[in-house]
């Protein structure tokens, strides 16, 4: 019975490690799309794209 009630509780906490890990991927997952979308306005901008084009214009010449 001891050994029953070991397993119960070494599979319990490795489910609740399971879940949390869970939750930490979706946490960073969504930080790296918050971050995608706010480099993409970024670089999309007008400012940036004229920086861009004059860097890359100069780097051609």
């Amino acid at each position: 019975m001891h050994q029953l009630v070991a397993a119960f509780r070494r599979l319990r906490t490795e489910a609740a490690e399971a879940g949390m890990s869970t939750a930490e991927y979706a946490v960073g997952t969504l930080a790296a799309v918050a971050f995608a979308g706010i480099l993409l306005k970024v670089v999309t901008s007008a400012g940036v794209q004229n920086a861009l084009s004059a860097l890359i214009t100069k780097a051609l010449k």
